[in-house]
């Protein structure tokens, strides 16, 4: 039986390969996001672990402050200078030196920021020991003076910096720089993408921190022969209370935890998810070609039943067709894999998400994983077809039938009905509570229940489609239609995969429409200024908070008022703060006072939203202890409710509360408005440079600036869009494949229609026609789909507003279904050539 099967898969190559590139693909797609998970994992690995190659003991501040939401490196507070000397003195001490690591955007010859899109922009000092710096010059020399800098060779060759040039470092405050020396981080051009601009100790001290005899962390070299373990143990005997010291290995493993359990865990989970849906697109594929051969090979299968072969091992020889097909197609995708990982890079990069650079790190579980997902797909989706083909009696060997059922049977209307209608009844049921967890699984039923029911709808669909088509074409449209009604389970089983990618696509498309359309309406709603001054919501931008003393002075603004924060915590709960001029903030933005009044915080107090306040039961009064980085705990007083603040957090304080206890303080918009009489025109023309000098791009009005806010939407849907080409081209291959073999199934009936007359060119049209009536109700039960499950979970994220783009999604049904028309010109040709005579004595 062995032999039968690979003997069997062999004469039906041609027809089964389709089968064998959508597993390919699928396996390819997988087994890439594997890899590239597996290879930035190892690039940050071998990054961080050369930040502190030659660094045995790190000495820094004990508490850290790192918000929620950021996925940042900790935010701590600097210690004393004056450690350096004392760290120096302890006994293993080969050399130690403080440090200033912070925010620094470089400006290139173009007058903007190098970097940004996720890679930090950073500005420190250059550390004179060979040994602990793991940047080394490979042209130039060292800063010396305040205003000399070191920036690494990535950074000069983006911004087309040369040793010499005088350019403009903002931190956020702008600094004058001159170039001195070009580095390379190890052997590359830089850590990852991140700009690295390096001063002296002194020179980082004054433009970066500026706070003279303090430092970020002080690093310590061992002297031969001593531990970094001992060396740690001696060096924590000499520090104060709130400073720690750990070894250079213990800060290499919380970089690369860090790095892992938030950027490396959601893009793996990203990309993941992206080749499930290929695979299970390609398993609906797969599912209707084993469905359509095994029908097309009664006759063979019931000879075999005759001979003596049992049900099960006529079933054993299908799943032995399907095992062997995927093995082969899983080995080649799992090759392919290694391709599309760097295809994948590549795309992020040319969407301007830099990844780190490095060679690609394949591990063998990763290519195991992709094969035996790619296997397991294949050999599931044969198992209902080699049931079908274990039921067939010997008898049918003498006559002409088929095993594949073309009603659908009453059980499967009911299966269909039940979880259509519960799974719908759960998914709003999760969207009106606002639950994701309610209603991810009703959708998921709702989902299944409409793919279950497709068979029933496709009936009624393929008659109004095929009365639209008989008025242009009414002989080829009523062929087609009568061929796309022929077999209801079959037609719907090819629509479906095209449905489901869709409905992922729509479905992303909606919301984030609906994401935008919610933005974009809280900041119209909310800012009632005449002028936003903003840095880039994606890439790391920021602003000088001096900027609003210096806009407050032009003649044309008749106020400024700059909105700040970060990371803060009350008791072990971190949270996010706004920070902002307290007195004036109500005169740029509109929001709800609940209860007391903003203008009226003074130095300790802050104001939270309505929310906060019912959840942790604070009233007018309440004490709030806030600990700041660097371990500074500050009592605070609630001094006002408010509600319906879009734009700010959830705890809003003043700026020079939070700014006294932040190392760089920063805003991340200004909202401004100006004097009567002055247009947007004038403004933009005045402010503008003022503005690009202290960190910002844009100098909008609030329309320009909700628009900008949310561009970063549209390049994360760029990407969704390429993600799903790939589920979407395995769908079409499958209508594809299912429209060659009905060719082959229906030669006699063409050859018949040639005989009476039909010409090659109505061959052809009668399959795009079916293509497109396939196609159009798999677009549509996706586009459907989609929509609902868009709302649903816009819902369940908080969404105000579900907007519903139309142009967007006409393109996309357009698309759809042409692209099953592009999908069958191959068979719609093989159709046309048949030899009439021959396919007339077809069996």
């Amino acid at each position: 039986m062995v032999k039968l099967s690979v003997l069997s898969v062999w004469q039906r190559r041609r027809r089964l390969a389709s089968i064998a590139i959508a597993v390919m693909l699928g396996v390819s797609f997988l087994t890439g996001t594997l890899v590239l998970g597996d290879t930035l994992k190892a690039n940050f690995d071998r990054l961080f672990a050369e930040v502190s190659a030659g660094t045995s003991v790190v000495v820094r501040n004990q508490v850290a402050v790192d918000s929620p939401r950021s996925g940042a490196d900790n935010a701590r507070g600097l210690v004393d200078e004056s450690l350096v000397s004392t760290i120096r003195g302890v006994p293993g001490v080969a050399d130690a030196q403080g440090q200033i690591t912070g925010y620094g955007a470089l400006l290139g010859r173009d007058g903007t920021a190098i970097g940004g899109n996720g890679p930090p922009r950073q500005a420190g000092s250059w550390i004179t020991d060979a040994t602990l710096n793991p940047y080394r010059l490979v042209a130039g020399r060292a800063p010396v003076a305040p205003d000399e800098v070191v920036v690494n060779r990535t950074t000069a060759e983006t911004g087309s910096l040369h040793i010499g040039d005088r350019t403009t470092l903002q931190t956020p405050q702008p600094v004058s720089v001159r170039i001195v020396g070009i580095a390379d981080f190890g052997t590359a051009g830089g850590f990852g993408q991140a700009t690295f601009t390096a001063f002296t100790l002194a020179g980082a001290q004054a433009n970066v921190t500026r706070l003279p005899g303090r430092v970020t962390s002080i690093v310590v070299r061992a002297a031969p022969g001593v531990s970094s373990d001992t060396l740690r143990d001696r060096v924590r005997a000499v520090l104060p209370p709130g400073v720690e010291a750990i070894t250079g290995r213990q800060l290499t493993q919380e970089r690369i935890d860090n790095v892992s359990s938030t950027f490396l865990t959601m893009l793996r989970a990203f990309l993941v998810v992206f080749a499930a849906i290929a695979l299970v697109v390609a398993t609906l594929s797969i599912n209707n070609t084993f469905a359509i051969t095994v029908a097309q090979r009664t006759r063979e299968l019931a000879l075999l039943r005759a001979v003596g072969a049992t049900r099960r091992q006529v079933r054993a020889t299908v799943t032995f067709e399907a095992l062997t097909i995927g093995i082969v197609a899983a080995a080649l995708g799992a090759a392919g894999g290694l391709a599309v990982a760097g295809l994948l890079k590549g795309m992020f990069d040319a969407f301007g998400f830099a990844l780190p650079a490095g060679g690609l790190t394949v591990h063998a579980s990763s290519l195991l994983i992709g094969a035996a997902a790619g296997i397991a797909a294949t050999v599931a989706a044969a198992q209902l077809p080699a049931r079908r083909a274990s039921a067939i009696a010997p008898i049918s060997a003498l006559r002409e039938t088929e095993t594949e059922p073309r009603t659908v049977t009453p059980r499967r209307k009911l299966t269909g009905v039940t979880l259509a209608v519960v799974g719908g009844a759960v998914s709003v049921a999760g969207a009106a509570a606002g639950s994701a967890a309610l209603a991810a699984p009703g959708a998921l039923a709702l989902v299944v229940g409409a793919l279950v029911l497709a068979p029933v709808a496709i009936v009624p669909s393929t008659r109004l489609l095929g009365a639209l088509l008989e008025r242009v074409r009414p002989v080829t449209g009523k062929l087609a239609e009568e061929n796309a009604r022929r077999n209801p389970r079959r037609t719907a089983a090819t629509a479906t995969a095209l449905a489901i990618g869709v409905a992922v696509v729509s479905m992303f498309t909606l919301f984030t429409a609906s994401l935008k359309a919610t933005a974009d309406g809280q900041v119209r709603n909310g800012v009632t200024a005449d002028v936003v001054i903003s840095s880039p919501s994606f890439g790391g931008g920021r602003l000088n908070p001096q900027l609003v003393d210096e806009l407050g002075r032009s003649p044309l603004v008749e106020r400024a008022v700059g909105l700040g924060g970060g990371p803060v915590k009350i008791g072990p709960d971190a949270t996010t703060v706004s920070a902002t001029d307290t007195a004036q903030v109500s005169k740029v933005l509109r929001f709800d006072t609940v209860a007391g009044a903003l203008r009226a915080l003074g130095p300790d107090g802050i104001a939270v939203s309505k929310s906060l306040a019912s959840k942790r039961h604070w009233t007018l009064g309440t004490q709030v202890p806030f600990t700041f980085a660097g371990g500074s705990t500050v009592p605070t007083t609630v001094r006002a409710i408010y509600d319906n603040a879009d734009l700010l957090d959830d705890i809003t304080m003043s700026a020079a509360l939070y700014d006294a206890h932040t190392v760089q303080p920063t805003d991340t918009v200004v909202l401004v408005t100006t004097k009567p009489g002055v247009t947007l025109t004038t403004a933009r023309t005045a402010l503008t440079p003022l503005a690009r000098a202290n960190g910002a791009t844009g100098v909008d009005n609030v329309s320009q600036f909700a628009t900008s806010s949310t561009s970063a939407l549209n390049t994360l849907l760029g990407i969704v869009y390429v993600m799903l080409a790939l589920a979407v081209l395995i769908a079409l291959l499958g209508i594809a494949n299912t429209l060659g073999l009905a060719v082959y199934e229906r030669r006699r009936e063409l050859g018949l229609l040639r005989a009476v007359g039909e010409s090659r060119r109505q061959v052809r049209s009668v399959l795009r026609l079916e293509s497109l009536i396939v196609s159009t109700f798999g677009t549509a039960l996706g586009l459907v789909l989609g929509a609902f499950l868009a709302w649903v979970f816009s819902a369940t994220a908080g969404t105000a507003r579900f907007a519903f783009p139309i142009t967007q999604l006409a393109v996309i049904a357009i698309l759809g279904a042409l692209a099953g028309v592009l999908a069958v010109i191959r068979p719609a040709r093989r159709a046309a050539s048949l030899p009439i005579l021959d396919a007339i004595a077809a069996p």
